[in-house]
């Protein structure tokens, strides 16, 4: 009698130890993957912000076009660093977690071998190396895979306040005086006043440096015209400006 409430016990132990796993890995796993997702929707808007940024300075004058289109840049470049994040997280959280259901359906399938065999003292052997088996690899994963979360966040985080610094002091060294001058000297000529000094042009440079079209904007843009998941990307499938075509190039 007491070996069966023993093995007894020691069913209901490996039953509801399978049964926490499923429910909180499957709820785990869900979660993670509606965080990534919803990660991937970030960085698609971001790629938007960005391409509004550089229609915005082909607008502008040379002053503040230059400063937007290298601001865009730095953030483009945070996009790339947010692309690689939410590929970490598919790959190291939310591909393990899924992995998790086809696990739990085999300690299962073996628990009820267990049940069901007609040698007690053998089968409570048995459900102890099982249940011990899974508990270890079980508290190894969680520590693993929540290690791999916050490591794919730090990674993620220190090179995006690396590159959000750059984007600052870009915005911070902006010389509006020079762009006003030129806006006063264009208001001047347009008066009449041809003894203005020259006004420098606004329209895109082949000299400035966005001309080089950053491998940083390239990629960004480019995974706007793949995305199909936000109807509003469809924005970027018609672009006319001939410059930002090229960058997407």
């Amino acid at each position: 009698m007491n070996i069966v409430l023993s093995r007894d016990s020691q069913v209901r132990i490996m039953e509801n130890t399978v049964a926490n796993a499923e429910k909180y890995f499957g709820q785990f796993c869900a979660l993670m993957a509606s965080y990534a997702r919803k990660t991937a929707k970030l960085r698609d808007k971001s790629d938007l912000l960005v391409k509004q940024l550089i229609d915005y300075a082909n607008t502008e004058n040379p002053e503040l076009r230059s400063t937007m289109k290298n601001f865009a840049e730095e953030l483009a470049k945070v996009q790339d660093y947010r692309q690689a994040e939410v590929e970490r997280l598919e790959t190291k959280v939310v591909e393990p977690l899924k992995r998790y259901g086809v696990q739990l359906k085999q300690t299962q399938a073996e628990s009820n071998v267990h049940k069901v065999s007609v040698d007690a003292s053998r089968t409570t052997q048995q459900l102890k190396e099982t249940i011990d088996e899974f508990q270890k690899q079980k508290l190894k994963d969680v520590q693993k895979i929540f290690s791999d979360f916050v490591t794919i966040e730090m990674v993620f985080h220190a090179k995006a306040l690396e590159v959000y610094s750059s984007a600052f002091q870009k915005l911070d060294d902006y010389d509006f005086e020079r762009d006003m001058e030129d806006f006063r000297a264009k208001i001047q000529i347009a008066s009449g006043n041809f003894d203005a000094r020259p006004v420098s042009t606004t329209n895109p440079s082949s000299t400035l440096p966005w001309s080089a079209s950053s491998q940083s904007v390239r990629s960004t843009l480019q995974r706007q015209e793949d995305s199909e998941e936000d109807s509003e990307e469809n924005v970027l499938q018609d672009v006319s400006n001939p410059e930002y075509a090229q960058i997407r190039r």
